[in-house]
């Protein structure tokens, strides 16, 4: 049987997790696997069976190096990550050689999703699920007024910037913190806010930031899985639970909104809802439009979110799934020998 053939461009090293997911199929179907990154001895390149080294390029020339290699490689699935938006807008260069692009093609939504204040606006307008109070900032001053207007409403406050993944540039103001204590302790995400507005006082003006109320309950992590029209096929609500510890949960109140957000936005594949709790209320943080950082954890519960995703590209039918929830989860390091540099 001919191997089918799928592409990752440049992802995070749990990339080595949905590699190895996708060549374990339960059908039996054999891959090759092929990735690109821009460090040679990346760990998102060792499971993959052919490796090359990315040229350092962006924007529309980073789009025509991806196609060029789908093209010489006769790549079958292409699953980005890296500049998705670019890639979804010159998403005709992926038909015309046959290439199954696993991305959102719908490029106004895509950007929204990526823009967490645009997306923000859109889902206050669809009554869905709550967002956090919040504001826009791009210079110190309106730092300052979007501090002082959350916190005279009661508010712990956070930032992050519009347009990061994951925790990246996230800190919270706290303006209790003990120095002296941080410096022979753990690494913080704190910072008083003297301390954040001397510091982007430095600049007239800065990336947008969004300012907003801190949550702090339970945190989940949605992950979901569509056809490539957008149909829900299962969705596995992930909860830290302490520590290294995820609590894979079969939770209604979020089940019922990953289906909503499904209904009302159509994302194909594989996809992550996260929302985290204000007492008893869930409050959406983001949605993001790719595999998720932690879905090698949701895979235990018996769906294959990598393969399937692909396996629906492919124009194969998937389902029914049905998730086995309440089920305990940590992870742990393991050793590996790093073959041969691409340098």
């Amino acid at each position: 049987m001919k191997k089918v053939k799928v592409y990752f461009n440049r992802w995070f090293s749990v990339a080595y997790h949905y590699m190895n997911a996708i060549r374990n199929n339960e059908d039996g179907i054999p891959f090759e696997i092929y990735a690109t990154h821009s460090d040679p001895e990346h760990m998102a390149l060792q499971a993959s069976d052919v490796a090359e080294v990315e040229p350092c390029t962006s924007g529309v020339e980073y789009v025509r190096f991806c196609a060029d290699f789908c093209r010489r490689h006769e790549i079958d699935v292409f699953i980005p990550r890296w500049n998705m938006l670019d890639i979804s807008k010159h998403i005709h260069w992926f038909d015309d050689i046959g290439t199954k692009v696993i991305v959102c093609r719908d490029t106004e939504l895509l950007e929204q999703l990526m823009e967490k204040d645009l997306f923000y606006e859109s889902i206050r307008q669809k009554d869905i699920v709550a967002i956090p109070d919040y504001a826009i900032a791009s210079n110190a001053e309106q730092f300052k007024e979007a501090y002082e207007s959350l916190a005279a409403r009661g508010h712990k406050v956070c930032f992050k910037p519009c347009n990061a993944e994951g925790g990246m540039g996230f800190r919270v103001i706290d303006n209790e913190r003990n120095p002296l204590e941080e410096l022979f302790g753990h690494a913080l995400n704190h910072i008083s806010f003297e301390e954040a507005h001397h510091v982007l006082s430095s600049t007239e003006s800065f990336p947008n930031l969004m300012v907003m109320e801190l949550l702090e309950g339970y945190e989940y992590s949605i992950d979901c899985l569509a056809d490539r029209e957008g149909k829900l096929l299962a969705a596995v609500p992930r909860r830290k639970a302490g520590g290294r510890l995820r609590l894979l949960e079969q939770h209604t109140e979020l089940l019922d909104v990953a289906h909503k957000i499904a209904d009302a936005y159509h994302i194909p594949y594989n996809y992550n809802i996260q929302v985290k709790y204000n007492g008893e209320r869930p409050k959406l943080l983001e949605i993001n439009p790719r595999m998720s950082g932690g879905l090698h954890v949701s895979c235990l519960s018996g769906i294959n979110f990598p393969y399937l995703a692909v396996k629906s590209a492919l124009g194969n039918e998937v389902g029914p799934l049905y998730p086995q929830y309440d089920i305990l989860a940590s992870h742990i390091e393991q050793p590996i020998t790093i073959r041969k540099s691409l340098h």
